[in-house]
């Protein structure tokens, strides 16, 4: 039996590149979003939709419930299209760090316990909500012997770094999907993805 994952914020830049290498590794994935136009292009890529919004702490409890994975990959951010007005976002992206992290983390212990792995980041970020949020996101996952998958700045096709390689930590975008696919059988801890 293929193992399931369940993929939240899978129509983020990171989980358009996580669904098909899923997929090509032979494992079914659902692909959770929270905008019913992206639920096509997640079909397309070879994941099953699954429409929820995190926040919703009964809909995602049955979502997960109802997909049994073997495991959830919380690739969840709240970011801007545009770099410039990340400052304007840190609240929300700190929510969904917390609130929706652990509305995750709730939903796998009501669900046969699967594997959870949680992304953050690898620098420092400053004071503030979002490295409060971020220092929570760690314990939180750890606590459930999960992986904290702790991303460099992307870079490449579809990220806030398309044409210009920003300074260390930096991962490009397609490694950290193929490094991520590879870490979902990894001990539980903090990963460091970067080039």
């Amino acid at each position: 039996m293929p193992k399931r994952v369940f993929l939240a914020g899978a129509s983020g830049v990171i989980g358009q590149r996580l669904i098909p290498r899923l997929v090509d590794a032979g494992y079914v994935v659902g692909g959770m979003t929270r905008s019913p136009g992206k639920t096509e292009m997640i079909s397309q890529l070879g994941a099953e939709p699954v429409l929820c919004d995190v926040f919703d702490r009964g809909a995602l409890t049955q979502a997960v419930r109802d997909f049994a994975p073997d495991v959830i990959i919380n690739e969840l951010t709240d970011l801007p299209d545009d770099l410039a007005d990340i400052g304007a976002h840190a609240e929300m992206n700190a929510r969904i760090r917390t609130e929706g992290n652990q509305n995750l983390i709730e939903a796998a212990r009501k669900s046969g316990k699967p594997r959870i792995l949680a992304q953050t980041v690898a620098w420092q970020l400053p004071d503030g909500p979002d490295a409060a949020a971020a220092a929570e996101l760690e314990r939180s996952v750890l606590a459930e012997e999960g992986v904290v998958l702790s991303y460099g700045q992307f870079y490449g096709p579809g990220t806030y770094h398309e044409r210009d390689v920003p300074a260390p930590p930096r991962i490009q975008i397609d490694r950290a999907a193929d490094r991520t696919v590879a870490l979902l059988d990894a001990p539980s801890g903090v990963v460091v993805i970067t080039d």
